[in-house]
């Protein structure tokens, strides 16, 4: 291709990304418009996630690769908090998208949302810029509130813990308003219920504690029942809408489920928070306690999504959105392993014992957090799409289909592929570092420089590769399937 040639196409992909943030609002509601605004960003620090992630990577093979330029500490956090803010960007779209639809209304307080997803967006990137350029100097009270609170995966200063706050205090609001005004279902509900936690949980890590056991215990508050706990039954909740919307599964299904996953999340979900208090000074019944409870929590999900399949199948399964169905059968099957049996197999204390702390658990993380909330964020993407394009057809035919397929491959392949590479090195490590040097620094470092852990290490990075090429093919294709589609796909009703 000649470089005129280039430059023209790649003119032509700006002009389409353009239009997709910029809607064409005969086709979108204002609550649509606002939910493809965050979809927009989420796309945006996926692929911060991805870049900062294969920066660590490399690093982790070449220590001096970018030495106090953009060293590994920041690399890795950058990497870590992108995930978390790209997915809550998604789930945030999601809930704004189907908003309208399940309260038959149009949303209350449409202007406070949209001011609150530039502040917020404003805010992520003043937070970005000062991880990557203002990472040095003495840790002191001031620097919790407008540097680093120093706390993994919540390291973001106290303003904008508060400001995070303020904002989904904001989209409780616009949510619960609109219910009332409208019509209240079971999802509205369990919506409303799961936003109230959603914006107090993470209260629990605003607050700063000189005793590192009572400092643990409150962090662990919002990273598992924040992240673990909120967003499971968040994820049920856009499940549920999902199912309904592309099966026509009916209703009663899926809110029977979406209850059980409340009912377990509030009782296996906080008891099984304990599997994260095993070494920090908390009484011993926790070990046994949580190592029980904390692999239940994904059951109802994967429950809902056989379940709707069996039903849609008993009503001539029809679907005229392939790519997105695929993503929830890959979500039910990601969430499952990756969340459920990933996480179950090293939080038995007699296990954990060995393994915690280790790559074992940098490749559960890494499967749960892609199988469990990636993947039901892709999987509304593409629905969101379909609706955009007009309802057109998107199953078997439609052009170009190769893409959405080779896409799904790649990323599902590519994050599998690090999650074993990283399960031999946690492996490795605990062998090594755990159980014959008994977790001394000469055990870690002699684990660390084992050819096993290194090999391991050089496997990641190449499917860290993979996962790159994968997301680069999901975007190309997110901004261009359906367009030129004139067939239009059924409309599903609810049985």
């Amino acid at each position: 291709m000649s470089a005129i040639g280039l430059v023209e196409k790649t003119t032509a992909y700006f002009k389409d990304f353009k239009t997709w943030v910029a809607l064409d609002s005969t086709n979108l509601s204002d609550g649509q418009q606002l939910a493809v605004k965050y979809f927009t960003v989420a796309v945006i620090l996926f692929v911060a996630q991805i870049l900062f992630g294969l920066l660590a990577a490399t690093q982790f093979i070449w220590p001096g690769f970018l030495f106090e330029i953009l060293d590994f500490n920041v690399n890795r956090m950058v990497h870590i908090n992108a995930m978390i803010v790209w997915m809550l960007y998604g789930f945030i779209g999601c809930v704004y998208w189907l908003l309208e639809d399940e309260s038959q209304t149009e949303i209350v307080g449409l202007k406070l949302g949209n001011i609150a997803f530039w502040v917020l967006t404003a805010a992520v990137t003043v937070v970005v810029l000062v991880y990557l350029l203002v990472q040095i100097g003495p840790g002191k009270d001031s620097s919790l509130w407008f540097i680093n609170e120093g706390r993994e995966y919540i390291e973001a200063p106290r303003w904008a813990d508060i400001g995070i706050v303020v904002v989904m205090l904001i989209f409780f609001y616009n949510v619960v308003a609109t219910f009332t005004k409208g019509k209240w279902s079971g999802i509205a509900g369990v919506l409303t219920l799961d936003l109230v936690a959603l914006a107090g949980l993470y209260v629990a890590g605003m607050f700063y504690m000189t005793n590192i056991t009572h400092e643990q215990y409150w962090w662990w508050w919002v990273i598992h029942l924040w992240v673990e706990a909120t967003w499971e039954v968040l994820v049920g909740v856009i499940m549920a809408w999902s199912l309904m919307k592309l099966l026509g599964v009916r209703r009663k299904i899926v809110q029977t489920w979406l209850y059980i996953e409340v009912a377990l999340m509030f009782g296996s979900g906080i008891l099984g928070l304990g599997h994260h208090y095993f070494w920090i000074g908390t009484p011993e019944y926790w070990l046994t306690i949580g190592g029980f409870f904390s692999a239940l929590e994904p059951i109802p999900l994967v429950a809902m999504v056989v379940h709707a399949v069996y039903d849609s199948g008993s009503h001539a399964f029809k679907n005229g959105n392939h790519p997105a169905l695929a993503w929830v059968i890959a979500h039910a099957f990601g969430n499952f392993f990756g969340a459920g049996v990933w996480g179950f197999m090293h939080t038995l204390p007699q296990i954990n014992m060995y393994t915690h702390g280790t790559q074992w658990s940098a490749s559960h993380g890494h499967l749960a957090f892609f199988g469990a909330y990636a993947t039901i964020n892709i999987a509304f993407f593409y629905l969101a799409i379909q609706h955009w394009r007009g309802g057109v057809w998107m199953g078997e035919g439609t052009a170009n289909a190769w893409r959405w397929k080779w896409a799904i491959g790649l990323l599902n392949v590519g994050v599998l592929g690090m999650t074993i590479a990283m399960l031999i090195a946690g492996y490795e490590q605990s062998f090594i570092e755990r159980a014959v040097e008994g977790s001394t620094w000469g055990g870690y470092f002699t684990a660390q420089n084992h050819p096993s852990f290194q090999s391991a290490m050089v496997w990641r990075l190449l499917f860290g590769v993979v996962t790159a090429a994968g997301l680069g093919l999901l975007i190309w294709d997110l901004l261009t399937i359906g367009k030129g589609e004139t067939r239009k796909a059924k409309v599903i009703t609810q049985q």
